[in-house]
């Protein structure tokens, strides 16, 4: 059985036993003491410390493996002089598609009302969230630049690490013999990293399994039903650009098979959809559009990483149906400024949104704060945020490989022959280059 496979044994497993230990839990058929004691030794026990180290261990990989892997592309491209077209074509298309999909989600939800007829218990049962003030957005801005790099990488601050390493790799470009020797160091440490990432992947399947039974044994599928038409606006939005949004865009502009990229994604949409990390699940990606998508470490390792840190079009989709919701929710209209001013504000703060779980409500309040609707109005949807994080995930990450290829394509960086292959493996950690998802 390939890993794929084992990935996707692990999620729907834990789905069903989640939703049953909701069942039982909520049912009461078990007794209470079973319950408790399913709910101490497994629910928060046994699944929550498998899940937690493994998402540990993929946060562990994160910034080595940014760090040296974009060096290592820094330097290559830098001997070309082509970093400076490729970042901008590169952040050009994740703005764009940010913007698509914030203008996408707004249509929809004013088309659908699905906060129209919500009853007030979708709101107290959430009422004790309180929600956390959002950075202004010149803070954001100003923020992307490291004033201790060491301080940075601590932190796991994805884009002061990337400034960091695009300089560092062109000064490495710059230095002759010297640089080179440097270059050279940083390549083996690449195919290192990329190995200790492959040993990592063995363990995905439980960690994935282990991390879905809890997030179902706590949620279930009973908040769903308060705010089902949100959730089914949100999902809907999600599920249209990530197929259509995407496919339309790589098609146009590369010329690519849009069903190729989403059949050799899928595994990984799954991981991402089991972490609901765009950031923990960078080691995956990046393997990923490389080793099956035929994308160059070059552009890869510079595409991934930021897209994993700006790319954030599923978290825009929700700000912009929850701006709707919480709008009808509370009766107040917002006009026409309004819902420009949310795509604007919503398509800029992404630059500034780490690739975590449940940052997207942080963002929101800085979007509800620009049309001055209530903060108290994310309390309302925060019920089913978790499960929409992440579907959302899932969608970050393939606008992340969409971008990637079309970049790779327009840099003649992209192998085709390894992109329309049909005969890959899931990921491996048992070929010769040391890397992770080879042929």
């Amino acid at each position: 059985m390939g890993l794929t496979t084992k990935i996707l044994v692990g999620m729907i497993a834990g789905i069903l036993l989640g939703c049953l230990f909701n069942f039982l839990n909520m049912s009461q058929l078990l007794g209470e003491g079973v319950t408790s004691a399913i709910n101490l030794y497994l629910t928060e026990g046994l699944f929550d410390i498998i899940g937690r180290i493994f998402i540990a261990s993929l946060k562990l990989m994160v910034v080595p493996l940014v760090l040296v892997s974009l060096i290592s592309g820094a330097c290559a491209l830098s001997e070309g002089s082509r970093i400076g077209p490729l970042a901008g074509k590169t952040v050009l298309l994740y703005m764009l598609t940010t913007a698509i999909a914030i203008t996408l989600a707004l249509c929809l939800a004013l088309i659908f009302q699905p906060g129209v007829g919500v009853s007030e218990t979708a709101a107290e049962a959430t009422a004790a969230y309180q929600p956390k003030e959002s950075p202004p957005l010149s803070e954001v801005l100003v923020n992307i630049f490291p004033t201790n790099p060491v301080a940075a990488m601590a932190e796991g601050n994805m884009l002061q690490i990337i400034v960091f390493a695009l300089l560092m790799g062109y000064a490495i470009s710059r230095c002759g013999e010297p640089g080179q020797r440097i270059a050279a160091f940083f390549n083996d440490m690449n195919a290192v990293v990329l190995r200790m990432v492959g040993v990592l992947m063995v363990f995905a399947p439980y960690g994935v399994f282990a991390l879905l039974a809890k997030t179902f044994a706590d949620l279930g599928f009973g908040g769903l039903l308060q705010l089902g038409k949100y959730f089914l606006v949100v999902l809907g939005a999600l599920l249209l650009h990530a197929l259509g949004t995407y496919s339309l865009l790589l098609k146009m502009l590369s010329g690519l098979n849009p069903l190729e990229l989403l059949k050799k994604m899928w595994s990984t949409m799954v991981f991402a959809f089991s972490t609901a990390s765009s950031a923990a699940t960078i080691p995956v990606t990046l393997s990923t559009v490389e080793k099956r998508l035929g994308v160059d470490n070059k552009v890869a390792a510079f595409t991934i990483p930021l897209g994993a840190t700006i790319n954030m079009d599923g978290t825009a989709i929700m700000q912009g149906v929850a701006t709707v919701f919480i709008a009808q929710f509370f009766g107040v209209e917002i006009g026409l400024t309004g819902y420009l001013t949310v795509i604007l504000t919503a398509t800029l703060a992404s630059i500034g949104t780490a690739g975590v779980p449940g940052v997207g409500l942080i963002m929101l309040g800085m979007v509800l704060q620009q049309v001055g609707l209530p903060l108290e109005g994310i309390a309302i949807v925060i019920g089913v945020d978790r499960l929409l994080d992440m579907v959302r995930t899932a969608v970050n990450i393939t606008g992340d490989a969409v971008v990637s290829s079309v970049v790779a394509k327009s840099e003649g960086a992209l192998d085709e022959e390894t992109y329309y292959d049909a005969n890959y493996k899931s990921v491996s950690i048992n070929d010769n280059q040391n890397t992770v998802g080879a042929h």
